[in-house]
């Protein structure tokens, strides 16, 4: 295990706390509701949905977080704009979480933005996401809705190697500065089946240079990958959680684990490497959990 020289960011997001070095704080768990094709979604673009089955998800996640020890945040994806508000609405009141705003679209980001200005949800939200090719009108809204936290995603689409993330990384920060963002997450960007490994290198060197909390949606890797078709539920259930591990004993602060209904398997596995880091920053360093109810104390009662 290591230890980071530079000091590590910790930001507290609608009472969430992500950053830190190894073995502070538990991994950050962002799973995604109402995303494209989600069955419990009846009209995409009206927003409508089983609202029963929705609220049975958060709460399994809820009482799965409890558990394990892991926070999370909840990745409200929506298509169309009019969606998004009966979306945001519903979670907001069914969960006290951090609140994810991922629209499909620029128009769709824009139309949560704004909502979550209009009903005084800033503090909880957290922008999905600004990459460096975001337009004008993305910025404006984002500043004109107060929102302070956001994913800022280091695509580098002519350079999609590990030091390719981190040269956008700089033109990421200002342009999120420029958009009053004040809470930074930064994710390294899965581009090609096998890319865990340099996503978890851009991971420990983000933060080793600039001391931000970061993290990637590493399942994306095993679900883009064909040959996964072929596998049966437990070597599919392996692929994914070694994906999404990996960057976690590379410092990883969060992980998007794909579709709510992983909540299970991922936050076991990925409180069981939370416990491992912890342990072995603990003996290591003396860097203890800075929360009681850390993975470490939930896993090995």
């Amino acid at each position: 295990m290591f230890k980071f020289e530079r000091e590590q960011k910790i930001f507290d997001i609608g009472g969430v706390k992500v950053g830190g070095q190894p073995g502070q704080h538990s991994t950050l768990m962002i799973g995604s509701i109402f995303y494209h094709k989600h069955k419990i979604v009846k009209d995409e673009k009206k927003g409508e949905f089983d609202k029963e089955k929705a609220e049975e998800l958060l709460k399994i996640e809820e009482e799965i977080s409890e558990k394990t020890g892991n926070k999370r945040m909840i990745d409200i994806c929506s298509s169309w704009p009019q969606a998004f508000e009966k979306y945001i609405d519903f979670v907001a009141n069914v969960t006290d979480a951090p609140l994810s705003i991922d629209g499909a679209t620029a128009e769709a980001r824009i139309s949560g933005a704004q909502y979550v200005g209009e009903v005084g949800l800033s503090e909880r939200a957290v922008y999905n996401s600004i990459s460096p090719h975001i337009k004008e009108e993305e910025i404006s809204a984002i500043k004109e809705a107060k929102i302070k936290s956001a994913i800022l995603l280091t695509l580098n689409t002519k350079n999609p190697t590990v030091s390719g993330r981190l040269q956008v990384l700089d033109e990421l920060l200002t342009i999120a500065q420029k958009a009053g963002i004040e809470n930074f997450l930064i994710d390294t960007t899965v581009f090609d089946l096998p890319d865990p490994g340099p996503v978890s290198k851009a991971i420990y060197l983000v933060k080793e240079k600039y001391g931000l909390p970061a993290g990637a949606g590493t399942h994306n890797a095993v679900d883009r990958w064909k040959e996964r078709r072929k596998l049966d539920q437990t070597q599919y259930l392996v692929a994914s959680s070694v994906a999404n591990v990996f960057p976690i004993a590379l410092g990883a602060d969060f992980i998007l684990y794909g579709p709510i209904e992983n909540a299970a398997n991922a936050y076991f596995y990925c409180a069981l490497a939370d416990a491992y880091v912890a342990y072995c920053a603990m003996q290591e360093f003396g860097t203890r959990p800075l929360i009681r109810e850390h993975p470490l104390f939930r896993i090995f009662r």
